[in-house]
């Protein structure tokens, strides 16, 4: 966009809720910010994610535990199961 344009179109057109004061412009017009109560609450909630850890460390100390004193195990079914679980929800 060419700034001299919109300056000629501007002088062309001028604004009839405009006043002069001391030969300053003033506007008739001003700006408001209105946020519904779902975005609040969005705000809130994006609060509250970013507080939280990405990991449960809580969960994740006991499984390393036993993974690192080799008294973890996981039975091949299961670990089938929670796979082709995945595969279907993903694919189907």
């Amino acid at each position: 966009m060419r700034i001299e344009s919109y300056i000629q179109m501007q002088q062309l057109y001028p604004s009839n809720n405009k006043t002069t004061t001391n030969n300053k412009t003033v506007s008739g017009f001003s700006d408001k910010l209105q946020i519904s109560s779902m975005g609040k609450d969005i705000s809130v909630a994006k609060k509250a994610l970013a507080s939280t850890p990405d990991i449960r460390e809580d969960l994740v100390s006991s499984i390393k535990e036993r993974i690192e004193n080799g008294t973890y195990e996981v039975s091949g079914e299961a670990f089938a199961d929670k796979v082709l679980g995945k595969y279907y929800q993903t694919f189907a």
